[in-house]
């Protein structure tokens, strides 16, 4: 409407059309309290989203930590056993275990070392020769 038209209105008229708009205004701010109401609602959900993610993910590195500690602790049992078992073996047989033993195989598996070589050495070596870790020699 123009200006000239709401001036020729009468007063009745105006009120009414005053009415609608605030009417309307109302409306609007009634939408847009919602609108931002669902868009503040978007936004905690995609912050707990991306919090979720990055929990999930620190999850995951503390499970492989995890994991990774209990293989070392499963090898270092497997190791220790095995260094019983040859120094049981050096106590019944005075000798360390030769390089086709079982024992000797599996103590050298793990330890990365040539079973052959090793035995070569200890051979050369003299009385140091039963030695596993620092452990000494019983006497024979």
């Amino acid at each position: 409407m123009t200006e000239k038209e709401l001036l020729k209105l009468k007063r009745s008229e105006l009120l009414e059309i005053m009415l609608a708009q605030s009417r309307e205004i109302d409306d609007l701010r009634k939408e847009l309290e919602e609108t931002k109401a669902a868009l503040e609602d978007r936004k905690i959900k995609v912050r707990k989203a991306g919090s979720l993610a990055e929990a999930s993910l620190q999850l995951t590195n503390i499970f492989e930590e995890a994991q990774r500690a209990a293989d070392l602790y499963v090898e270092n049992i497997k190791r220790r056993a095995l260094q019983r078992e040859a120094a049981q073996h050096r106590e019944k047989t005075g000798k360390t275990p030769a390089a086709g033993d079982e024992i000797t195989r599996d103590l050298y598996k793990e330890t990365g070392k040539d079973p052959d070589m090793e035995i070569q050495k200890e051979t050369h070596r003299g009385p140091a020769a039963g030695r596993i870790d620092g452990e000494a020699e019983r006497n024979e």
